[in-house]
């Protein structure tokens, strides 16, 4: 059977119709899932085919209507609620006890949650937002539930998958600075700068996973695209997006602004997508066969895309540097 070829307007259902087979009996963990963002829609799409989708997050309201807007959409699925704040490091603790708890193996991890660019803000554990929503939170949750990935390997002969949603924007900055991840200050911070480590670490952390479990788990990252998401409309966030210049595939700059002066998507500059197109990589990430044997890729617009992974970005160094400082301020160890 040949599969088809993904473009940038190809959306997640059109994916999933592809790889229905390999969906079917899987069991999915998706973070951020807030109705009106690509993960709500990267969950409902899945919930179509799977056996089971997890759906979290921080807010139990917001987090019902996501399940009752699934339901709506999809009768048969099997969701899951699981509250989770990645930026508190007890939250994580309980929502990963919560699911070695379930009787199902866990098949996908998806990485989906993100802070957005936001102005300079500690964790209650001390952390910097950004990055403990991006890295941080998401490292000691892949962690706790790494028994539960490699028991869906020994039960069903897959190879389980760890998918972090990262951004071209990685490429503006200069990658993860160790100090600032372990002493954050305001002072050097600016939302530019914490939304380009956090999706820097994103990739270097999805690269890392295969490496440090021997290929029993494998990691991707990818650029979803531009979509006005939840995330782009929070006031917060949109003094950043209104500034962030635009990096595109051939590496040019354009004129700044994601988002126009009146908050609406700047789509002169940016290629925006829509929310079936925007969530259609992390399918591809999740479940295309195709890039089994090049685990710890970067993917754009459905395809493998690693040359656009700026070099501080794509060094084996730092990616075991960061993951090496990552648990010592957690002050444990992850080995699979």
């Amino acid at each position: 059977m040949s599969l088809p070829t993904f473009t940038a307007t190809t959306t997640a259902e059109e994916v999933l119709q592809a790889f229905a087979d390999q969906v079917k009996d899987k069991n999915v963990l998706i973070t951020g899932t807030s109705l009106n963002g690509i993960g709500f829609e990267t969950a409902r799409a899945i919930a179509k085919y799977a056996n089971l989708v997890i759906i979290t997050g921080y807010n139990a309201e917001r987090l019902k209507l996501s399940e009752e807007a699934i339901k709506k959409s999809v009768p048969s699925a099997n969701i899951r609620p699981l509250i989770l704040d990645l930026c508190s490091l007890a939250s994580v603790r309980k929502a990963a006890a919560e699911v070695n708890a379930y009787p199902e193996p866990l098949h996908v991890l998806i990485h989906n949650a993100a802070h957005g660019g936001g102005p300079f803000q500690l964790t209650p554990d001390g952390f910097e937002s950004q990055l403990s929503t991006a890295h941080i939170g998401p490292f000691l949750l892949t962690k706790l539930l790494a028994p539960k990935l490699l028991s869906s390997s020994s039960s069903s002969k897959y190879t389980p998958r760890v998918v972090t949603i990262s951004s071209i924007g990685h490429a503006h900055g200069t990658g993860v600075d160790l100090d600032f991840l372990a002493h954050p200050t305001a002072e050097k911070y600016t939302n530019q700068s914490g939304y380009f480590q956090a999706k820097s670490a994103c990739i270097l952390f999805a690269a890392e996973v295969g490496r440090r479990s021997g290929g029993r788990v494998i990691g991707f990252s990818l650029h979803p695209g531009a979509i006005y998401t939840n995330l782009m409309q929070k006031p917060e966030n949109q003094i950043f997006m209104k500034s962030i210049e635009s990096l595109l595939l051939n590496r040019t700059f354009c004129s700044k602004g994601a988002l126009k002066e009146d908050g609406t998507p700047n789509d002169t500059q940016f290629p925006f997508k829509n929310m079936a197109q925007g969530a259609a990589t992390t399918v591809v990430a999740a479940f295309d066969p195709r890039i089994q044997d090049q685990p710890g890729s970067y993917l754009v617009d459905c395809v493998v895309a690693n040359d656009q992974v700026a070099p501080h970005s794509s060094d084996p160094e730092m990616a075991k540097k960061l993951w090496d400082a990552t648990e010592e301020l957690l002050g444990e160890k992850f080995t699979f």
